[in-house]
């Protein structure tokens, strides 16, 4: 038996870190495929899962009227069978690649995504090519995903957040406009879509000529220019003709709405306008004051409303692009949300709006501002680890015509943006006077008090 006190003890000195590497957002390749295909690469050697993201010109402003969620259900549908596979059989191809695809519709237009091990990376594209090449929308299996939409639509109007969304859109835009009403469609416009209008649909928005396929990943030892050729390069189509985009307008009328939850303890608040979106030379100074506003537990409205008065588990503020054109011009949502108890919806709000009047008259420190920039600019290497992340991002900026290095020059203009530029953008950005305030909860209790703050005509409106 080893006497213990023989055992000798030996003890390494503690590991030491390194000295930090500069780092930038990754730079694509772009290049053109004979078929019109614009393709954008990135090589990021030791990602093994490679990243896909498919952009298509087929944004919600061109559905149908009366049809509104047809792009949701066409892109749903991409999954669901192509003129090669069953729907069971694709499934069944891509789980062999260990492969997932998904797909989704929003105003700038359909993505599919896929992500896949490179190994797989010829079989997965190929699938993915046949899925936009030849999808069947067989009607049965149209059918089906309609079916199941309609089936989440209730769910989401129990949803209080998803509510007031649906709400905050009816009243910044204009009813003939597509961005007031639901994403994916409403009850009414979803159960009139069958195979045949989402074979139309297809027909006359979905063409290599105004996609982009995006591709992310450690591509060493791959011919990508072979796999595209032999996969999406065999995409045919005509060239079409460029398509209207029509103009953002917005009413920010101060005013308050709320949607009747009788019996409702807690109140989901919405507050919102319309903004700059990423091509106004004010965003970075935008994103850096909104950050300061509501952007982590430590901004100025976590600080008031959660940790001064406990009003709340979390207030966020933020800015979300719904859609840019060509030319430049476009729009961001302007939001702050969270949800209060019932009882401390006046009071939460009222001290809300102090915050934004604290912050015109007063100003960011510099101590905000400098945490700002670290949460924004220092954690982004983390933040694009993985290849889905960097081909998502690079796909938003084929969405919002955007140039490809946008990315990595935001960081250093974020890095760049003092003080006073963020207060300015911020305060700006969310103007105690031009908000739309939308509140979901129990009308009886919330009404009066919160007609007392004097921030807008109050209204109520049936959940």
């Amino acid at each position: 038996m080893t006497d213990p006190a023989a055992v000798m003890m030996t003890f390494h000195p503690q590991p030491q870190a390194g000295a930090p590497r500069p780092w930038a957002f990754p730079a694509p390749e772009r290049s053109t495929l004979p078929n019109g295909l614009t393709v954008l690469r990135c090589d990021r050697p030791g990602q093994q899962v490679i990243a896909v993201e498919i952009s298509l010109d087929a944004p919600l402003d061109a559905e149908p009227e009366g049809l509104d969620g047809i792009a949701t259900i066409m892109a749903r549908a991409f999954s669901e069978g192509t003129d090669k596979h069953s729907a069971e059989e694709f499934a069944a191809e891509l789980e062999r690649c260990g492969a997932t695809l998904d797909a989704h519709a929003d105003h700038p237009g359909v993505r599919v995504s896929l992500e896949v091990p490179v190994s797989r990376l010829p079989k997965a594209l190929g699938l993915l090519a046949d899925a936009l090449r030849a999808p069947a929308f067989a009607p049965s299996e149209v059918e089906r995903i309609v079916g199941n939409r309609l089936d989440e639509i209730p769910h989401e109007l129990a949803n209080p957040a998803r509510r007031a969304a649906k709400q905050l859109s009816r009243e910044l835009f204009p009813a003939t406009a597509r961005m007031s009403r639901p994403r994916q469609g409403t009850e009414e416009t979803v159960a009139r879509i069958d195979a045949a209008a989402v074979r139309a649909f297809y027909d006359a928005y979905v063409r290599p000529s105004t996609a982009t396929a995006v591709v992310v990943g450690d591509l060493t030892g791959t011919d990508l220019d072979a796999v595209l050729a032999e996969t999406l390069g065999e995409w045919k189509g005509n060239a079409g003709t460029p398509r209207p985009v029509p103009a953002i307008t917005a009413d920010d009328t101060g005013r308050v709405v709320v949607v009747d939850r009788p019996g409702a303890v807690q109140t989901q608040l919405l507050i919102g306008r319309i903004g700059a979106d990423r091509h106004d030379r004010v965003w970075p100074a935008q994103v850096l004051g909104t950050y300061c506003l509501g952007g982590t537990l430590t901004s100025r409205l976590d600080r008031v409303l959660r940790e001064e008065k406990g009003y709340t588990y979390g207030v966020r503020a933020f800015s979300q692009v719904l859609r840019s054109a060509p030319d430049g011009t476009g729009a961001a949502m302007l939001a702050i949300s969270g949800s209060v108890d019932t009882e401390s919806t006046g009071p939460a709000l009222d001290d809300l709006w102090k915050v934004l009047r604290t912050l015109a008259a007063g100003g960011l420190t510099d101590a905000e501002r400098d945490v700002a920039v670290q949460n924004l600019v220092g954690v982004a290497p983390l933040k694009y680890e993985t290849a889905a992340a960097v081909a998502g991002t690079l796909a938003d900026q084929v969405e919002q015509h955007l140039p490809d290095d946008f990315q990595a020059q935001l960081y250093a203009r974020l890095a760049a943006t003092g003080t006073v530029e963020a207060t300015a953008a911020v305060v700006s950005a969310f103007p105690d006077d031009r908000l739309v305030t939308v509140l979901v909860g129990d009308a009886a209790q919330i009404v009066e008090p919160v007609r007392a703050l004097g921030i807008g005509d109050v209204t109520v409106v049936a959940s």
